[in-house]
Protein backbone atom coordinates (compact mmCIF):
# COMPACT_ATOMS: atom_id res chain seq x y z
CA UNK A 1 0.00 0.00 0.00
CA UNK A 2 2.79 2.05 0.91
CA UNK A 3 4.92 1.61 -2.26
CA UNK A 4 1.41 2.69 -4.73
CA UNK A 5 2.19 6.21 -3.38
CA UNK A 6 5.55 5.89 -4.09
CA UNK A 7 5.01 4.34 -7.43
CA UNK A 8 2.30 7.14 -8.30
CA UNK A 9 4.90 10.03 -6.99
CA UNK A 10 7.33 8.33 -9.15
CA UNK A 11 4.99 8.07 -12.15
CA UNK A 12 3.46 11.38 -12.32
CA UNK A 13 5.29 14.14 -10.60
CA UNK A 14 8.80 14.87 -12.43
CA UNK A 15 10.00 17.10 -9.30
CA UNK A 16 10.01 14.24 -7.20
CA UNK A 17 11.57 12.04 -9.73
CA UNK A 18 14.32 14.63 -9.86
CA UNK A 19 15.18 15.21 -6.70
CA UNK A 20 15.17 11.32 -6.32
CA UNK A 21 17.54 10.94 -9.04
CA UNK A 22 19.39 13.52 -7.08
CA UNK A 23 19.26 10.98 -3.79
CA UNK A 24 20.48 8.28 -6.30
CA UNK A 25 23.05 9.94 -7.68
CA UNK A 26 24.31 11.65 -4.08
CA UNK A 27 24.28 9.04 -1.72
CA UNK A 28 26.98 7.14 -3.24
CA UNK A 29 29.17 10.31 -3.39
CA UNK A 30 29.28 10.64 0.37
CA UNK A 31 31.09 7.39 0.69
CA UNK A 32 34.44 9.03 -0.59
CA UNK A 33 33.90 12.66 0.93
CA UNK A 34 36.81 12.65 3.42
CA UNK A 35 34.64 13.85 6.43
CA UNK A 36 33.60 12.66 9.89
CA UNK A 37 30.00 10.44 9.81
CA UNK A 38 28.11 13.06 11.89
CA UNK A 39 28.67 15.25 8.90
CA UNK A 40 27.67 12.73 6.28
CA UNK A 41 24.77 12.03 7.83
CA UNK A 42 24.12 15.74 7.76
CA UNK A 43 24.47 15.78 3.91
CA UNK A 44 22.18 12.80 3.47
CA UNK A 45 19.11 13.96 6.13
CA UNK A 46 19.50 17.82 3.47
CA UNK A 47 19.45 15.88 0.54
CA UNK A 48 16.46 13.24 1.91
CA UNK A 49 14.58 16.14 2.60
CA UNK A 50 13.92 16.87 -0.94
CA UNK A 51 11.56 14.29 -2.30
CA UNK A 52 10.27 14.61 1.23
CA UNK A 53 9.20 18.04 0.95
CA UNK A 54 8.09 17.02 -2.58
CA UNK A 55 5.64 14.30 -1.65
CA UNK A 56 4.05 16.16 0.68
CA UNK A 57 3.81 19.25 -2.08
CA UNK A 58 2.07 16.85 -4.11
CA UNK A 59 -0.42 15.77 -1.79
CA UNK A 60 -0.88 18.91 -0.80
CA UNK A 61 -1.99 19.84 -4.67
CA UNK A 62 -3.80 16.77 -4.73
CA UNK A 63 -6.13 16.89 -2.14
CA UNK A 64 -6.50 20.72 -2.61
CA UNK A 65 -7.77 19.70 -6.37
CA UNK A 66 -9.78 17.56 -5.02
CA UNK A 67 -11.79 19.43 -2.76
CA UNK A 68 -12.15 22.39 -5.80
CA UNK A 69 -11.30 22.99 -9.13
CA UNK A 70 -11.89 26.23 -8.95
CA UNK A 71 -9.71 29.09 -7.29
CA UNK A 72 -10.16 29.63 -3.70
CA UNK A 73 -7.83 31.84 -1.69
CA UNK A 74 -7.23 29.06 1.01
CA UNK A 75 -6.54 26.38 -1.57
CA UNK A 76 -3.69 28.85 -3.33
CA UNK A 77 -2.25 29.61 0.25
CA UNK A 78 -2.13 25.80 0.86
CA UNK A 79 -0.45 25.07 -2.65
CA UNK A 80 1.99 28.16 -2.00
CA UNK A 81 3.00 26.26 1.61
CA UNK A 82 3.68 23.55 -0.07
CA UNK A 83 6.00 25.19 -2.29
CA UNK A 84 7.60 27.10 0.36
CA UNK A 85 8.60 23.67 1.82
CA UNK A 86 10.42 22.28 -1.06
CA UNK A 87 12.30 25.47 -2.12
CA UNK A 88 13.09 25.27 1.68
CA UNK A 89 14.37 21.71 1.58
CA UNK A 90 16.32 23.06 -1.60
CA UNK A 91 18.24 25.81 0.52
CA UNK A 92 18.50 23.51 3.10
CA UNK A 93 20.48 21.01 0.77
CA UNK A 94 22.50 23.73 -1.13
CA UNK A 95 23.68 25.47 2.18
CA UNK A 96 24.57 22.43 4.17
CA UNK A 97 26.56 20.78 1.30
CA UNK A 98 28.55 23.98 0.30
CA UNK A 99 29.09 24.09 4.03
CA UNK A 100 30.20 20.74 4.10
CA UNK A 101 32.35 20.12 1.51
CA UNK A 102 33.86 23.71 2.01
CA UNK A 103 35.39 21.85 5.11
CA UNK A 104 36.15 18.88 3.54
CA UNK A 105 37.94 20.52 0.99
CA UNK A 106 39.64 24.25 2.05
Amino acid sequence: MHLKGLEILLLMRHHFVWSSFWCFFLTPVLFFIPLELSYKLLMFIALMGMPIAEAMNSAIERVTDLVTLEYHEMAGRAKDAGSAVVFLSIVVFVVVWFLCLVKAYM
